[in-house]
């Protein structure tokens, strides 16, 4: 027998019990953020020695897991309108910001040497711009001796958050993309190959030169692959860099009463990165008892995950918000 331990959280003047020794969560959902919750896991089981499992199986499989009731958290960087969480009777809240790059393998192309605006990124991946040297690519880089081959597009095969917030920055970006695709967690894409998941993504990038495809900075950094420099909202040339994620990060504005929902691509800001997203831990507003495990676990990571969160390439919750977050808790979790 596991010796009982009983710690307590205590926030917004309620107390929250952790759980037993051993107990396990199942949580499922976006690859987005897998590396972090991973790592904050594993330490958890550490200090606590209650388990955390987590399956990365995309943000659509994670919103349609937690909906029928299948795993104890869900996981999605697509955040849910009031109106749908009312629905499937789920409670949301953010736990942690990442980026999304746009990776590329050019043979001799070094990582943020490749400049492409926001309007060019959005007509590559509708299939409009083809080859490499395209002057519309050529005219920015006229540095780079850019190769007269192919453009091979990656993007995902599953249901993922990743692509509604690399969508939503392309429909922000370009006329013809708005009219002609849109947003979504799946895109009928004009061209390309589909991976599944960010690693999915990330390993057809590492191992297919002269592709171009989306993923989270953390699989960027992981796989050592280039990223392209973007443009700011404003048309300012910015690189894929932490302090360019926090730029754009700092202009989240959430509230409880909407249930966190925010995007934060194309945010205003002469450094601000353009493809900034939260991801979202969904939870299903009958199971009080496992709620207050699953917040458990957050908090923690809240209090302690700050410092693996940076390591891995993630911009952690500003401490107003995570405190917004435990009297949301206070409030719906009783």
């Amino acid at each position: 027998m596991f010796k009982k331990i009983v710690s307590t959280l205590l926030f917004a003047g309620v107390v929250v019990t952790s759980s037993h020794a051993g107990d396990r969560l199942n949580g499922a959902g976006a690859s987005f953020p897998a590396p972090l919750y991973y790592d904050w896991a594993y330490q958890y089981q550490k200090d606590t020695k209650n388990r955390v499992n987590y399956q990365s199986i995309g943000s659509g499989g994670g919103i349609k897991q937690i909906s029928n009731r299948i795993v104890d958290f869900g996981a999605s960087d697509k955040p849910l309108k009031s109106k749908k969480l009312a629905k499937k009777r789920l409670l949301q809240f953010p736990a942690v910001i990442g980026s999304i790059v746009v990776a590329l393998n050019i043979p001799g192309v070094k990582d943020e040497a490749l400049k492409l605006k926001n309007s060019v990124v959005a007509d590559i991946f509708a299939g409009k711009i083809t080859k490499w040297n395209d002057s519309a690519i050529s005219n920015d880089n006229k540095n780079l001796k850019l190769p007269d081959e192919k453009i091979i597009v990656v993007h995902r095969s599953d249901g993922s958050g990743t692509t509604y917030n690399f969508t939503y920055y392309l429909n922000g970006s370009s006329q013809n993309w708005k009219e002609n695709f849109g947003i979504g967690k799946t895109i009928d894409w004009a061209t390309g190959i589909g991976g599944k998941g960010n690693e999915g993504v990330a390993n057809l990038i590492k191992q297919t030169p002269y592709t171009i495809g989306y993923i989270e900075n953390a699989y960027k950094e992981k796989n050592r692959l280039s990223a392209a420099t973007l443009q700011t909202a404003s048309g300012k040339w910015v690189q894929a860099r932490e302090e360019n994620f926090k730029a754009a990060a700092k202009y989240a504005s959430w509230t409880k009463e909407d249930n966190f929902y925010a995007m934060l691509s194309l945010q205003q800001g002469d450094t601000s990165y353009p493809i900034v997203a939260a991801t979202f831990i969904l939870l299903p507003k009958e199971k009080t008892a496992k709620n207050r495990k699953v917040i458990a676990f957050y908090d923690y990571a809240f209090k302690n995950g700050d410092k693996a969160a940076k390591k891995l390439g993630y911009i952690s919750l500003p401490e107003a918000t995570k405190d917004m977050i435990r009297q949301y808790w206070a409030e719906k979790i009783k």
